[in-house]
């Protein structure tokens, strides 16, 4: 880490803030282009919702990668940040009126629609425009993902998708339609998956579905296979980049495309969640009668992974070099799952000391909140504060 950290009027270092090594960054989109460049028809999406920093968004947008949105506003920030509208994809099983109609006049290059319900809605706002919207169904796939349940989205019992045995009838029920065009279809399995495994068995069952469309003469021109890719957060230093390679061959060796289709990804987590380290204050340390807590000053507010998901990220004490000592990090709010992590060795920890909490780009600072009337934390890139 390095760089002029920003301060306050006492000199001392403003915390809690995120800080983001745009050289990583980089490198990691430098290896998705590479990688991905290396098959034909393949289109990358970077799903917003990991991190919408905007001085994240304009290196990936300056890299080439086009954007997946699930809000209006995700749209309208990706446009301010220079993504071109025919390279935005628009998912979601929720979207209101006015964020459809802002997307068709941007004119954006499809909706992932989710619903019968909402394609007739989609028609019709687009029909009382005069234009016509470009969707692609999402299509539930019953695929379960080796990850955590509470971010599966490809089996039967998630709300996400259409069911596989309503496939045929949704295309239909669109050919009938005046200002739908039916341009793809859209999956998606879940987040954080490092098995290429379940990435194959996805690949086996759109295969299956080819076959099944082609039998009633559909054609499809697009396929989303969503993204999903995971990062190691054990080991940020040692892997700091995902096995794109690994990803994209997986894909090549057993989705069997035909003549001119298209396959676009949407990666999140594996672009932006290893270039981001949350840095926080160590308040005071505090012996109890069976535990030593390190108490922060960041909170759940500021990364909520950890108690949302009981999630794992690896903290280090980037202020010490003393033999390590066992802490559970806590942060102040008040609540019992305000915690980063449980009997973790780290260098002695003092009061002052800046701890850093790693692999925290992706769902850190955006999904950070005001609970305790809290302020958001800040995100800093290395860019700036060379």
């Amino acid at each position: 880490m390095k760089g002029q950290f920003p301060t306050d009027k006492f000199g001392q270092i403003r915390t809690p803030f995120y800080y983001y090594d745009t050289d990583l960054l980089r490198r990691t989109l430098n290896a998705i282009n590479q990688e991905a460049g290396k098959h034909e028809g393949y289109v990358v999406h970077y799903a917003v919702k990991a991190n919408a920093n905007p001085k994240i968004l304009n290196i990936i947008c300056q890299n080439g990668l086009g954007a997946d949105c699930v809000s209006g506003w995700e749209i309208e920030k990706c446009i301010k940040s220079g993504f071109q509208p025919s390279k935005i994809v628009y998912a979601g099983v929720g979207k209101s009126d006015w964020e459809i109609r802002y997307g068709l006049e941007k004119d954006i290059f499809c909706f992932n629609v989710e619903s019968v319900p909402e394609l007739d809605v989609i028609n019709d706002i687009a029909a009382s425009m005069d234009k016509t919207a470009r969707v692609c169904f999402r299509i539930n796939p019953d695929v379960g993902a080796h990850t955590h349940a509470n971010i599966t989205t490809g089996v039967a019992e998630n709300k996400f998708g259409i069911a596989m045995r309503d496939m045929e009838p949704i295309i239909e029920r669109a050919a009938e339609l005046k200002n739908v065009e039916f341009a793809g279809l859209h999956f998606h399995i879940g987040s954080q998956i490092l098995d290429m495994g379940d990435f194959e068995a996805l690949c086996n069952r759109i295969n299956d579905l080819f076959v099944q469309l082609e039998k009633h003469r559909i054609t499809v021109e697009n396929i989303n296979v969503g993204g999903g890719l995971g990062i190691d957060y054990q080991h940020p230093n040692r892997v700091p980049i995902p096995d794109f390679k690994a990803y994209f061959d997986t894909y090549a060796r057993h989705l069997k495309l035909r003549p001119g289709q298209k396959l676009h990804f949407e990666l999140g987590r594996a672009v932006v969640g290893q270039c981001g380290t949350l840095i926080t204050r160590t308040l005071y340390i505090k012996k109890g009668a069976v535990k030593q807590f390190a108490i922060v000053d960041a909170g759940f507010t500021d990364l909520i992974r950890p108690a949302l998901y009981q999630a794992y990220h690896k903290i280090e004490n980037i202020s010490s070099e003393e033999p390590a000592d066992t802490y559970d990090v806590v942060g102040p709010i008040c609540e019992s799952t305000d915690v980063f992590a449980k009997a973790v060795d780290l260098n002695k920890c003092h009061r002052g000391d800046l701890l850093a909490i790693r692999s925290a780009g992706a769902y850190g600072e955006i999904m950070a909140m005001g609970y305790n009337c809290r302020p958001l934390p800040e995100g800093y890139t290395s860019d700036e504060l060379l």
